[in-house]
């Protein structure tokens, strides 16, 4: 799992995003950098939308993300591949860049990714990002199992879901192995279905 580096949040701060009594979320340390720092090829910026989870979480609403061998053009249309392939209103695009990040820093797969996103682009009249989401999709399902359509999707599974980010805007609590296992922390907190009766779903046994 890769872990974005965290800085400690205060338990009353934490609880408006945490349904367990002892637990907290804690402050994310986004990919935060200063567009003058940064070198690379393109560098892909953005805010995080206030009132969301990971406003009151974040240490800044701003966050950038720098490429080194994509440029900013390059970069946008694959997070708008990713949208397309999982679409998530939940997670801002701060997420979606990682995933073009990832796939910056494949050496082997560059050729390919940068073939694609140009034919993307061709195949929606010039630019894929300010295409229609019809045309999105359609361009996006012409080239379904094409090497460059399972490189990005193949990606999405760890970038989009294994960081902190993601964690907090799904609601995911984190392992729980540590702390003593899912009994008192999450086994019964089913939220999207309606409470199973007593005999279904019977407390948990402490011996």
């Amino acid at each position: 799992m890769r872990v974005i580096p965290i800085a400690p949040l205060t338990l009353d701060s934490a609880d408006a995003c945490s349904d367990e009594s002892y637990g907290y979320v804690p402050k994310l340390s986004l990919p935060l950098a200063r567009r003058e720092f940064l070198k690379g090829s393109g560098i892909l910026m953005g805010t995080i939308a206030a009132g969301s989870v990971l406003a009151a979480l974040a240490p800044s609403p701003v966050w950038a993300v720098e490429l080194k061998q994509l440029s900013e053009s390059e970069g946008t249309t694959l997070m708008a591949m990713g949208r397309v392939l999982y679409p998530h209103k939940k997670l801002p695009d701060a997420v979606y860049a990682l995933l073009a990040k990832d796939l910056d820093g494949k050496a082997d797969a560059l050729p390919v990714v940068k073939a694609g996103v140009a034919s993307l682009d061709q195949a929606t009249g010039g630019s894929f990002v300010k295409a229609s989401p019809a045309k999105k999709l359609a361009a996006v399902k012409a080239i379904e199992g094409t090497p460059f359509f399972n490189t990005v999707r193949g990606q999405c599974v760890t970038s989009l879901y294994d960081n902190d980010m993601a964690f907090a805007a799904l609601g995911y609590p984190g392992s729980a192995w540590e702390k003593g296992g899912y009994i008192t922390r999450g086994f019964q907190d089913l939220k999207w279905l309606p409470a199973p009766s007593q005999v279904a779903s019977p407390p948990p046994f402490f011996g």
